[in-house]
């Protein structure tokens, strides 16, 4: 793994705050962040020995959720942002979580002007986890940025709202499902990835869950560590131009089953023009189309716009501005997408 997290906070206790809580690997073009152990989770205690439970008994209750202790209103000096705002950033974020609680305990004024410090505490509902973390981050003085760690994020009621439009404008890539970009999830990959060979599973099973969805592909060739990426890409740019979406993710689709074969240059040659060959078109139409400088300016305009919505690594999805490692566990982006879908009024009924 070369890197790990939907965005790197520095520290565990800020990367729950934005992250989803999703343990998947990524592939970037830095290091990692130093690892941090979460607290190990309470077992419940047995029944006594010589007490045999028989079968038809009743299981134990739940624990408990933890206790958080009242915020003092004396914690409360800044006059910006307000705990609603707070609240409404911290729901975006975790609201998709329903083990998960939390409660803004404090707005600071610093000495810095219109730079506000604000903790929150958070703890497991279900009582695995019985520690109450807190954590802290910094709202900058427009309100709508935080720093956390060392990241500056957005921030606010609607924290995805400016990703979420720049991607609508900007993500051109083919796409599966609706035209309508009402719900849409824009997965940034690599070809040469094993982390995004292995999200195409997750990619399959939105693509049937959510109909009505737009599932679009976006290049992110990682050319310094994925050399076979970035021909790769413009391959498959060309196929899109040439046969269209579905033509794409045939030629997609083939790629990624025989992505061992791009570990070198005559590798590559075969397995794309095999993929080609699967996509139903002719592989020296595709390589002269691949050759033009035009097209690897679309491969880097894409790149351009994951730089531009921060993204750091592959594979990535977009949920209507909202970020995941797309080879996260299915249910738990599953969860992501319909609540991302509630948050912003879209049915997909």
């Amino acid at each position: 793994m070369i890197r790990h997290s939907v965005r790197i906070l520095g520290a565990v206790a800020l990367a729950i705050l934005l992250v989803s809580g999703i343990h998947a690997t990524a592939q970037q073009q830095v290091p990692p962040a130093p690892a941090t152990n979460a607290p190990a989770a309470q077992a419940t205690p047995a029944a006594a020995a010589d007490q045999p439970t028989p079968a038809s008994a009743p299981s134990a209750p739940a624990p408990a959720a933890p206790v958080l202790p009242a915020p003092n209103p004396a914690d409360f000096t800044a006059a910006s942002p307000t705990k609603d705002v707070v609240n409404a950033f911290l729901r975006a974020n975790w609201g998709y979580d329903d083990s998960r609680i939390f409660q803004v305990q404090a707005i600071l004024k610093t000495p810095v002007e219109g730079i506000s410090k604000v903790v929150v505490l958070t703890a497991d509902r279900g009582g695995k986890n019985n520690q109450v973390q807190s954590l802290a981050f910094f709202v900058m003085p427009d309100g709508k940025h935080i720093i956390a760690g060392d990241q500056m994020i957005n921030f606010g009621a609607d924290p995805f709202a400016e990703v979420r439009q720049l991607v609508r404008e900007k993500a051109d890539g083919p796409y599966r499902g609706s035209a309508s970009k009402d719900l849409e999830l824009v997965e940034f990959a690599d070809f040469q990835c094993p982390h995004c060979k292995e999200a195409q599973a997750n990619m399959d099973k939105l693509v049937a869950d959510f109909p009505k969805a737009r599932i679009v592909f976006q290049n992110w060739p990682i050319a310094s560590i994925h050399p076979a990426s970035v021909q790769a890409a413009e391959y498959g740019l060309c196929v899109s131009k040439q046969g269209g979406s579905p033509a794409f993710f045939q030629f997609a689709a083939a790629v990624f089953d025989g992505q061992e074969g791009l570990a070198s240059q005559d590798g590559a040659t075969l397995t794309l023009n095999s993929a080609v060959v699967k996509a139903g078109l002719d592989p020296a139409k595709i390589a002269a189309c691949a050759a033009d400088p035009q097209v690897k300016a679309q491969v880097d305009a894409s790149v351009e716009l994951g730089a531009e919505v921060d993204i750091r690594q592959v594979p990535t999805l977009v949920v209507n501005g909202r970020e995941v490692l797309a080879n996260a566990p299915y249910d738990e982006l599953k969860k992501i997408v319909e609540y991302q879908a509630k948050m912003d009024n879209v049915s997909l009924q």
